[in-house]
């Protein structure tokens, strides 16, 4: 072998590219592959919101977590965790030392986007029943029609009783679907902009085409056969509608992508791929040097609003009321404290190169994503890390032997996005993204490396455990 020239020494010293992980370390993908069967799991168990805590307290449990009590005195090694209103969570491991010195923060959003039922959606026109929805989050409006919907939810009776929905995910379930024309007739519409293929009063599931039994004298025979089969299975009438939660979400369960099955293809990984990993690393802390919270919060699609969103101050009143059982002064504890904002980025796409720099997009297969900044254009609605917290976080990542990337959310000019780190950050806490690379991201059909999943694992096991 030929001794390496002094550019060529200085050359490996100085310049730095990400490695593909499954090349450099074939090893991994044996241990991502089996890492991936839970993480299939728990997409198929968690459609919405309310699923995903559902999902996720019955996990805790299991891992030895007891629901938070104010009142109570905890010491290093206690497990607890919080649901604010079965839609957000706060899970906890209390750590070695003193809550004035911060805490471990990770926070993830459970949300998707999907198709919400307005509130009085059920109508017949010309023989179909059909139900008219608001688009929940940034959707492209085209890519739902014409796929298999599965209804979810949660509805109230008059008389005070919780019934819950899931219809379509099992074996045998009927499922549901938004038309589309066909291409014969398609003239018109072909002309509109992609954007407005599909428009959203276009976006009428259809729920039913066969009229009630002995229904000549009735008017709108085939919502009345609708209405009586909610009332067989689930005691609804029409005016239920109104207390009701309902969202129909795509019927695809979670799969291997690829004859090499080194991509996990399902609904919703944007963003329960960080919510699972991160719930997966708390529940494997035992003796955290700092007390650890992961968060998996509502809202993060539509601008993490309302009370179950980041932007109320749910997470502030858990961290009060923690720093007032220890003596602390929440201020304090904020300041000191540093979170990854766990969410996901875009993979770079080779299709549809041009809405991306190469040099600062993420690839699927190179580990996490280490976002520094997200927002549009100009960084609006960012939190632009500071080169402190980049410092601490890679630090923790090259010592723990975690593979990780950096990556923008495409071209300067070509878009952008916002995540939960801004409100973090307003909090007065140190906060930067992490994340997992996803390709079709929005899309009802979203694309995974199975290396990256693991890797964000490895990166938030590492967060944890860190001194």
């Amino acid at each position: 072998m030929s001794k390496k020239t002094k550019a060529q020494e200085l050359q490996e010293q100085l310049t730095w590219t990400f490695p593909h992980i499954g090349k450099d370390s074939p090893g991994q993908i044996e241990k991502a592959s089996k890492y991936c069967e839970g993480y299939k799991a728990f997409l198929n168990a968690g459609k919405t919101e309310r699923e995903c805590v559902k999902a996720a307290v019955k996990m805790l449990k299991k891992a030895g977590y007891r629901p938070y009590d104010r009142k109570a005195s905890y010491e290093a090694g206690d497990k607890v965790y919080y649901v604010n209103r079965d839609k957000a969570l706060i899970a906890t491991t209390f750590g070695r030392k003193p809550l004035s010195e911060g805490v471990r923060i990770n926070g993830a959003h459970i949300d998707s986007p999907r198709l919400d039922l307005k509130p009085n959606p059920l109508y017949e026109k010309d023989g179909l029943a059909l139900l008219k929805t608001h688009y929940y989050g940034g959707i492209r409006k085209y890519q739902w029609s014409a796929v298999p919907l599965a209804m979810h939810g949660v509805v109230y009776l008059e008389d005070g009783t919780r019934v819950e929905i899931s219809l379509g995910e099992k074996e045998g379930d009927p499922v549901f679907c938004v038309t589309d024309l066909l291409p014969h007739l398609a003239g018109e519409q072909n002309g509109r902009k992609l954007s407005e293929g599909i428009k959203g009063e276009e976006l009428n599931v259809v729920i039913g085409s066969l009229p009630y039994e002995d229904s000549k004298d009735v008017k709108e025979a085939v919502k009345l056969k609708v209405l009586a089969l909610l009332n067989q299975y689930y005691g609804m009438t029409e005016k239920d509608f109104i207390r009701a939660e309902i969202e129909m979400v795509p019927a695809y369960r979670a799969v291997d992508i690829g004859l090499d099955r080194g991509m996990v293809g399902a609904y919703g990984q944007d963003d329960r791929v960080c919510a699972y990993t991160a719930l997966q690393a708390e529940m494997g802390v035992t003796d955290p040097v700092y007390t650890t919270m992961t968060i998996l919060t509502d809202k993060e699609e539509i601008g993490s609003v309302g009370n179950t969103g980041l932007n109320s101050d749910y997470v502030l009143h858990y961290i009060q009321t923690l720093a007032e059982r220890k003596g602390a002064d929440y201020k304090t504890v904020l300041a000191s404290s540093l979170c990854l904002s766990s969410d996901v980025n875009a993979a770079y796409d080779p299709t549809f190169a041009s809405v991306y720099e190469s040099r600062n997009s993420c690839y699927a297969g190179k580990g996490c994503v280490l976002t520094k900044y997200t927002g549009a254009r100009g960084k609006s609605s960012s939190n632009d890390a500071s080169a402190e917290v980049m410092a601490k976080v890679i630090r923790i990542m090259d010592e723990a032997g975690v593979c990780w990337q950096t990556g923008e959310l495409g071209a300067v000019d070509a878009g952008g996005g916002g995540t939960i780190a801004q409100f973090v950050a307003g909090l007065n806490v140190d906060v930067v993204d992490l994340g997992v690379p996803i390709l079709s991201m929005h899309a009802p059909f979203e694309l995974a490396s199975k290396l990256d999943v693991y890797h964000t694992y490895l990166a938030f096991r590492a967060f944890y455990t860190a001194g």
